[in-house]
């Protein structure tokens, strides 16, 4: 796998977890933490996997 593919899969990863963490403190699926989740997991997927492939 290339690096740019890794990087794309930790942002869709990190991106689905963290939309859906708010959901297990009885949060709505479509509300603004779950968007905030959305976008602050896909951050910190890119950055995980950049760690992870450099």
């Amino acid at each position: 796998m290339s690096r740019k593919s890794i990087v794309m899969l930790g942002m869709v990863i990190g991106s689905i977890v963290g939309g859906y963490l708010p959901l297990l403190f009885g949060v709505e699926l479509f509300s603004f933490t779950s968007i905030i989740g959305n976008a602050v997991g896909g951050l910190l997927g890119v950055w995980m996997a950049f760690k992870i492939t450099s």
